[in-house]
């Protein structure tokens, strides 16, 4: 255990949940729950944004070694897992406070997070009315920001991302009722 691991010890809550779980605290644990906590709010990261943080530290955590570690923090509900359909994960450190959600545009990707007690309060009410232990409820809401609005409506186009989110969509729709394309 690195030095750090041994000053933070069990006044650290993040060190104390693993410990309590079974899990050891290593080095590569430590820096990547180091380097979420150094991210400024509002601020997800990929795996492959994290690798490279992680390279610019002078750690040898392979790729793979960060992915796992990723699901393992996000498994134990330290980091939340996001989605935001492009293709990949992105991560950031579960807060004590109200838990956000986002607004993602499919044209450039911005993200804008808000909070919404009823949005909370609904994914807990629905958990419990299934059984479920609720770790974690996220909404996300996919549109256009006023720039990519108003890009579309001067080309008369739409963003490719949208088209494609639009035809993931109905292929899924269509698979789901049974009304796809046989091969």
């Amino acid at each position: 255990m690195s030095e750090e691991a041994k000053q933070s010890g069990p006044a650290d809550p993040v060190f104390e949940s693993l410990r309590k779980r079974g899990h050891r605290i290593t080095t590569q644990r430590e820096t990547i729950l180091q380097i979420f906590r150094e991210q400024a709010h509002g601020h997800h990261l990929s795996a492959e944004e994290l690798h490279m943080l992680l390279l610019e530290k002078g750690s040898n955590v392979s790729l793979a070694t960060a992915y796992r570690t990723l699901k393992l923090l996000s498994s134990l509900g330290l980091l939340r897992e996001l989605d935001f359909a492009e293709g990949h994960k992105h991560y950031e450190l579960k807060q004590d406070t109200l838990p956000h959600q986002h607004i993602i545009c499919i044209g450039c990707n911005v993200t804008i997070e808000f909070e919404d007690h009823f949005l909370e309060e609904a994914g807990q009410k629905i958990g419990a009315r299934h059984n479920f232990e609720v770790i974690d409820a996220q909404f996300k809401i996919f549109g256009l920001c006023p720039a990519c609005k108003e890009t579309q409506k001067k080309s008369g186009q739409m963003p490719s991302r949208m088209q494609s989110e639009r035809e993931r969509l109905r292929a899924g729709r269509r698979l789901k009722d049974g009304s796809g394309d046989k091969a």
